[in-house]
């Protein structure tokens, strides 16, 4: 019996054995489980973490988006301003430069007729007494005479007289 005996008690061991190791069995396969529950769940966060990343980059793209709309319309709009303002500018040179060339013309005229009557580098004072247009005396029969310096008046076209 002793083999008996001994016989169910190895198999009692086997059982013991087998028993612990489908509990091992059971323990392993529950952290297993209990592994993949968490790196789904890892998973699962990560891509909520990654779709609201994403989520937070389209909106900021679409108010970038918008900045950047705005920005090219108010330089569009200053773009065209400085145009307007450099056409005017263009224009005001051109009438400078047309009156400046007048009030030379004008300048010329006035010191030809002043070399013309006389009175060519002649200073006037306080003390003076007052004269006219071209120099001469008011009250003067000789800037009353519209005979005087004849030649003048007859020798000069008018249009040669006024130059632009």
């Amino acid at each position: 019996m002793a083999s008996s005996s001994g016989a169910s008690s190895g198999s009692t061991t086997m059982l013991r054995n087998s028993s612990s190791e489908e509990d091992l069995q059971q323990v392993m396969d529950l952290r297993k489980r209990k592994r993949m529950l968490s790196n789904r769940e890892s998973a699962r966060r990560s891509r909520v973490k990654k779709q609201k990343h994403l989520d937070d980059l389209m909106g900021q793209l679409g108010q970038l988006s918008n900045e950047n709309n705005e920005i090219l319309k108010r330089m569009n709009v200053t773009c065209q301003l400085y145009m307007n303002i450099e056409a005017e500018n263009s224009i005001l040179r051109a009438q400078m430069a047309e009156l400046s060339h007048r009030l030379n013309s004008l300048n010329e005229i006035i010191e030809y007729v002043n070399f013309c009557s006389g009175t060519f580098g002649r200073h006037e004072d306080a003390a003076a007494p007052a004269t006219g247009a071209f120099g001469h005396q008011l009250g003067d029969d000789f800037s009353m005479n519209p005979w005087n310096n004849a030649d003048f008046h007859l020798n000069q076209p008018i249009m040669d007289m006024i130059m632009y």
